[in-house]
């Protein structure tokens, strides 16, 4: 019979995660309590997290990246918890380390997340990332930026799980254009009045982070999804910010 996990609570937010969030439950059979927080799916993402015995399914509002993960935190039975998100898939090693890990109060913890688009690692335009994300939260929480938010790291020791948690944040080019658009004007409404914009700011910045992530970062040897990714980088960059200037002429 497997270890399973008691001490740790898993939180995962999401909104119409149909395609993958059932991979990503499947991966967490050995937790006794995931949680997951749905804003308004649409698609058949309740009905498939109703399958499994293990998960607390919490319906509300999406308030911004931080301020949601804070408040599907607030539901868990566990000091410690687990963040994901619905298209990450934890690794056997992964869970195998995790199964013997000691807690340390004084530590939060980081994982190594490996990136993919369909069933290809992308090793160039994202690279692997290393993220906070196993915390006790009577002692830190995620920031309240609703885009980019980030575990508050205090003066805490950091340590690394070993093992892979594998990424799949799109499996098709339609879903680079649905989450341009939703990160662009949640970049532009947490923004207006804070920053100034312009067309030409706009201009510049897209395309400088083409040439960042398809030049200088090699996107280029990703093949043609490494076109698609930089690509889609420099059109969410040139709309949020012309968001941002459309708002702030308001």
């Amino acid at each position: 019979m497997n270890k399973m996990i008691h001490n740790i609570s898993c939180v995962i937010i999401v909104k119409n995660g149909q395609n993958t969030i059932k991979n990503t439950l499947d991966s967490l059979t050995d937790f006794t309590e995931v949680v997951v927080y749905d804003n308004g799916s649409t698609d058949k993402t309740i009905e498939i997290v109703k399958d499994y015995s293990n998960v607390t399914i919490i319906q509300g509002v999406f308030l911004g990246f931080g301020p949601t993960k804070n408040k599907a935190i607030s539901f868990t039975k566990n000091a410690w918890v687990l963040s994901l998100d619905a298209d990450e898939v934890l690794s056997v090693e992964f869970l195998s380390n995790l199964k013997n890990l000691v807690l340390n109060e004084a530590c939060i913890y980081t994982i190594l997340r490996t990136n993919y688009y369909k069933e290809s690692e992308i090793k160039y335009c994202w690279g692997n990332d290393i993220i906070v994300r196993l915390f006790n939260k009577n002692s830190t929480s995620f920031t309240n930026e609703k885009v980019h938010e980030k575990v508050i790291e205090k003066d805490y020791k950091v340590d690394l799980l070993e093992g892979a948690v594998r990424h799949y944040p799109y499996s098709t080019v339609s879903d680079f254009i649905v989450k341009l658009d939703s990160y662009s004007t949640i970049f532009a409404l947490d923004n207006v009045g804070k920053k100034k914009s312009s067309p030409l700011k706009a201009i510049l910045n897209a395309l400088f982070s083409f040439i960042k992530t398809y030049f200088f970062k090699r996107g280029f040897l990703d093949g043609y999804a490494g076109l698609i990714i930089a690509f889609s980088h420099m059109a969410t960059n040139f709309y949020k910010y012309m968001k941002l200037y459309e708002l702030n002429k308001k």
